[in-house]
């Protein structure tokens, strides 16, 4: 048996820290904006002096969330198989698993991140949805009559609009995710 060396293991703790932070942040500042760090450290079952030693300025945390964020939507998108079937199948595949981001997604709608300078990364992810469409388009999955920049605002606003319906109303997010994929399928369905 392998005992682990004492520096392997502070590794291991410190990256579970900022995970922790980092989950944190996303989950309270998706419901508060205006949140303070120490409602971040709270939720992150940490001190408010351990949070300052990985992020000792609230702008430093949001960049962390922010760069965080990007991996999550380029994993979440990577699930999906974009390359997989025709474009309109892949397309709603990319749907669903954003929307399965939950908090995360409420935070990338509310616009928080979207004046930090790594968000411009975003664009690359933006590309891709409207490089799906053109390929659906191709494949005839995916009608001709609306533009792929027109289809890729749709699915953010009907993604933020489902985001919202499952948060306040009485409705589940898995039926609020139903109706917004009807409605997708529906805007890109050909005829």
């Amino acid at each position: 048996m392998r005992l682990a060396d004492p520096a392997e293991r502070t590794r291991g703790a410190r990256a579970r820290t900022r995970r922790a932070i980092l989950d944190a942040a996303v989950t309270v500042l998706s419901r508060n904006p205006a949140a303070s760090l120490a409602e971040v450290a709270e939720a992150a079952q940490a001190g408010r002096t351990t949070l300052h030693r990985y992020f000792p300025e609230r702008s430093g945390l949001l960049d962390a969330v922010s760069a965080d964020v990007l991996a999550r939507i380029d994993a979440a998108v990577l699930r999906a198989r974009p390359g997989d079937g025709s474009g309109r199948a892949a397309l709603l595949r990319v749907c669903r698993e954003l929307y399965d981001l939950g908090d995360l997604l409420t935070l990338v709608l509310s616009g928080q991140l979207s004046e930090r300078p790594e968000w411009q990364m975003c664009a690359d992810a933006d590309a891709a949805l409207i490089a799906l469409v053109q390929r659906g388009q191709s494949d005839g999955s995916i009608g001709p009559d609306l533009t792929p920049e027109w289809l890729q605002r749709l699915l953010w606003s009907l993604l933020s609009a489902a985001d919202a319906h499952g948060r306040e109303s009485d409705g589940s997010r898995h039926d609020a995710l139903a109706m917004a994929l009807r409605s997708i399928d529906g805007a890109v369905r050909p005829g």
